[in-house]
């Protein structure tokens, strides 16, 4: 599998005060053909800056970027990367179909703009203008004219800000599509559920730096593992709870009346204790993505790696 975009030590500091924390704090990463991978992060956590370093909007102050073999520029010209950014990109008092097949006039090939727009979902709003297009819909239709150069790489930038939560379900919809036909996706969002559900790969920003990269499930079992839940024995809940309090592999137990809350590395022991003891109704969950996001991001000093 090649390697679609390689960063090393990439680094972003605006104005000339040496003393500033960077946006981007030096960042390595590797991402592969065919991959969806989700950069996560709070506010200022550096990501629309990595983007916009990724498709040459902005030099690195320091630090390599490379995209498809050469500089993120000659990647774009060559018509291999496409983009969906926030805002910005078209003209208000066109027609939606209007902007599609203009866009298209400027590619020597690309797909019959009646694909695209079926693609992205805005098929039924051809003869709508622009500017009476909702937030949503104009976030798809940007996703349609960046499937005009059909590229290899595709970069989203909070691609479903302002979609309702109808709207963000159709748009990743159309997304699984175009990942399952081999393109690699990149995007940006603060939305958790969007990375848990959609990415292959989540790479977690913090302070501009990296603070955990790899599978969803990797990352969750590095803040706290599983909690598991049951109704305690009628006949000796508090010999039960005292029990599981004495375990190394409990770090948290909480009670809500008959029920108990045990967060644990070892989930499949403390089931059966539980279940042993008398304990019914039992639920086993692992770490949200959360929870990973709060735990990760109040700590940059140790990454977590795939």
């Amino acid at each position: 599998m090649t390697t679609t975009i390689q960063l090393r030590g990439l680094q972003k500091r605006f104005g000339n005060d040496a003393n500033v924390r960077p946006a981007v704090d030096g960042i390595d990463l590797d991402i592969r053909s065919g991959e969806v991978v989700a950069l996560l992060g709070p506010n200022g956590a550096g990501k629309t800056t990595t983007l916009d370093m990724i498709l040459g909007f902005t030099a690195p102050t320091a630090g390599h970027v490379e995209v498809l073999g050469g500089s993120p520029t000659q990647a774009i010209r060559d018509g291999r990367v496409a983009a969906v950014l926030q805002t910005g990109g078209l003209l208000r008092d066109l027609r939606v179909r209007e902007t599609v097949e203009l866009i298209a006039s400027t590619y020597r090939i690309h797909p019959p703009a009646d694909d695209v727009m079926a693609r992205a979902g805005i098929d039924g709003i051809g003869d709508q203008q622009v500017q009476s297009c909702s937030g949503g819909e104009q976030q798809r239709l940007r996703f349609a004219l960046a499937l005009l150069a059909d590229p290899e790489l595709l970069i989203l930038d909070e691609p479903t800000t302002g979609m309702d939560v109808g709207a963000r379900q159709e748009f990743w919809q159309a997304m699984h599509a175009e990942a399952d036909g081999g393109r690699t996706i990149v995007f940006a969002t603060h939305y958790l559920e969007e990375a848990e559900h959609f990415a292959q790969r989540t790479v977690l920003l913090a302070r501009g730096r990296v603070v955990a990269d790899g599978p969803t499930e990797r990352i969750r079992s590095h803040v706290g593992g599983r909690t598991v839940r049951a109704t305690l024995p009628e006949s000796s809940p508090s010999t039960a709870v005292d029990d599981l309090r004495s375990l190394d592999d409990v770090t948290d137990l909480r009670i809500h009346g008959s029920r108990v809350d045990i967060v644990t590395a070892d989930s499949d022991r403390i089931a059966r204790l539980l279940l042993d003891a008398g304990a019914h109704d039992l639920e086993i969950e692992a770490a949200s993505l959360e929870h990973a996001f709060l735990a990760l991001t109040t700590d940059t000093d140790q990454p977590i790696g795939a």
